[in-house]
């Protein structure tokens, strides 16, 4: 009977403790604060385009971006921004690193502030700043790219003005000799670029209304037209022993032209003097194969300096041999078209004043 008492004694602690625990956890659950959310601010009125007291439109120019996330949400507020201007300048890559190198000094007078880069690395949007974002909670979010009017004019106006100080620069020469090299056509095909800078720095200028600081600006047009009389003064000689058809010669011909400059003439300043060295090779099976090596040297006849140096080897095979040599010239064909344009464009630019 004691064991019997003693059971049921253990069995009323355990379910005493366990309304005890249950007692204390009610009546911590019931001290709790309970959270209450802040109320989310009204969305602002210039997400929808509206007026700003601080970015008020008499200093600042404004426009709205949005998007899923806070970034794109400002991305699309600068492209917005750029929109206003009116401009879009595509540079070749190659010009946007010559611009950082020559221009490097003049640039960096300027203090730019936050500089947002677009397109090709030229077309610059320098001051602009995001002042306001806004969410609303569920995924959209918005985006305020504002820009200083005052601060756009002291800049803008003063790249153009570094940016004319180095046009000057580049197309000043000693003698008309000196302008009328390869060189000459580099600097002024440079030179064109950057007027095309000036440009969309101009219609900055415009847009936050001090046009008055981008007046009697030249156009790029203007240096590729002195340019393209550079190129009908040099033209080219392409010299090609072991041609066949003029395939070859067709091919590196094509590359100047796209440049602007005329082939052929006589007593020409440079001249492509091209080698072709066709050869029967090893037999594999059924087929032959004709191997050639090209080499071609682009020469300043003045100074006897080969300026642009270009060579290959390919191999093309056929069950007949002439066949196989046909199909060698093809090949070596494509492989000018592909390369040497792109070949010229470097060495072009590699001309420009350090």
């Amino acid at each position: 009977m004691f064991g019997a008492n003693r059971f049921k004694l253990s069995s009323l602690l355990k379910i005493g403790m366990s309304s005890i625990c249950l007692v204390f956890v009610l009546a911590s659950c019931g001290s709790a604060p309970v959270p209450v959310a802040a109320p989310r601010a009204a969305q602002p009125e210039w997400t929808s385009g509206g007026l700003h007291d601080r970015y008020n439109s008499h200093m600042f120019l404004t426009a709205v971006g949005h998007g899923n996330t806070r970034q794109a949400a400002e991305m699309d507020a600068f492209r917005q921004l750029v929109t206003i201007f009116g401009v879009d300048v595509q540079a070749d890559a190659r010009h946007a690193e010559a611009y950082r190198s020559i221009g490097a000094i003049s640039r960096h007078e300027v203090e730019f502030g936050s500089e947002i880069v677009l397109g090709a690395g030229m077309d610059n949007l320098i001051g602009a700043r995001i002042g306001e974002r806004w969410d609303d909670g569920r995924g959209s979010h918005f985006a305020l790219a504002t820009l200083n009017r005052a601060e756009a004019t002291r800049i803008y106006s003063e790249m153009i003005r570094a940016n004319q100080e180095l046009i000057a620069n580049l197309t000043t020469f000693a003698s008309p000799a000196e302008r009328n090299t390869l060189g000459g056509f580099s600097r002024y095909q440079f030179a064109a670029v950057i007027a095309d800078m000036n440009a969309s720095y101009a219609a900055v200028l415009s847009a936050v209304g001090s046009p008055q600081h981008a007046q009697g600006l030249r156009t790029g047009d203007d240096f590729r037209r002195e340019m393209q009389g550079i190129a009908n003064a040099i033209p080219i000689g392409i010299n090609v022993n072991n041609d066949r058809a003029g395939r070859l010669q067709g091919a590196f011909a094509a590359a100047f032209t796209e440049f602007g400059f005329r082939t052929g003439g006589t007593n020409p300043r440079y001249v492509l003097n091209v080698n072709v060295v066709l050869q029967p090779t090893e037999h594999s099976g059924r087929n032959v194969f004709a191997r050639m090596e090209l080499t071609a040297n682009l020469v300043d006849t003045v100074t006897g300096a080969v300026l642009l140096p270009y060579t290959f080897n390919i191999r093309e095979g056929h069950t007949i041999q002439s066949e196989a040599e046909n199909r060698t010239f093809i090949s070596a064909e494509r492989r000018i078209n592909d390369e040497y344009r792109e070949m010229l464009s470097d060495y072009l630019s590699q001309l420009l004043p350090r």
